[in-house]
């Protein structure tokens, strides 16, 4: 009978789980990606990789100019280890940060070229053995650039997901490993990226606008003190 209640319970969370996200996924269907995603569509790994990195602790809008500078100038692990230190670091200059994200970058770019072939490795134990690379940015091209069944976990995903009470999580990797356990791989490809629009627009970190918020009625709002 306890087996069965909590079979009750689980499937009636992935019911609601699943009707959130498809209401989100079309308020959110016209909208314009990230530019990780927007890069990952031109189907090159090292390229969605570079993006991620350059992507930390930055708005997208700076994400967007300094990859488009970058690329013109050096878009493979070759040509960026021959690039000189300070003209990448002018390159990037826009996405703050910009000295320590340079060496990581000439530093991935080695890597990959030395022990890699110069391909970006497909799994996550490789990614992660890189160092520079952490587990959100990991899961960013193993989702986006080889399409494996995985859940990028930023900011934005863990704030949401426990709000929604899809996780009590004190991490991203925890709120990644609760996750993985009730949303519906169906829904995994497109999470990040629809709760990156989400968390930036409406489910913001500090003081969210519940009073425009298209799953208001559905969402618990755990943890949630003040709000618009």
């Amino acid at each position: 009978m306890r087996c069965m209640q909590q079979f009750s319970i689980m499937k009636t969370k992935k019911e609601r789980i699943s009707k959130i996200f498809k209401i989100l996924g079309k308020f959110y269907e016209k909208s314009e990606k990230p530019t990780i995603r927007k890069t990952s569509e031109k189907n090159d790994p090292f390229k969605t990789l570079i993006t991620c990195l350059l992507s930390l602790r930055t708005q997208d809008k700076n994400t967007a100019k300094t990859s488009t500078a970058l690329f013109a100038v050096a878009d493979t692990p070759d040509k960026i280890v021959k690039l000189p230190v300070k003209q990448l670091e002018k390159l990037i200059y826009s996405s703050g940060y910009y000295k320590n994200k340079a060496r990581t970058i000439k530093h991935v770019s080695q890597v990959i070229l030395e022990e890699h072939d110069g391909k970006v490795p497909e799994s996550e134990y490789e990614l992660l053995n890189i160092k520079g690379i952490g587990r959100k940015t990991a899961n960013i091209v193993l989702s986006f650039a080889f399409k494996k069944e995985v859940i990028p976990v930023d900011t934005h995903v863990h704030v949401v997901s426990n709000r929604l009470g899809w996780a009590k999580t004190k991490n991203a990797t925890q709120t990644e490993l609760e996750l993985m356990k009730v949303v519906p791989r169906a829904y995994w490809k497109e999470l990040n990226t629809i709760f990156v629009l989400f968390g930036k627009e409406i489910c913001i970190t500090q003081s969210p606008l519940c009073s425009k918020c298209p799953v208001s009625k559905l969402c618990p709002r755990i943890g949630v003190k003040r709000s618009r």
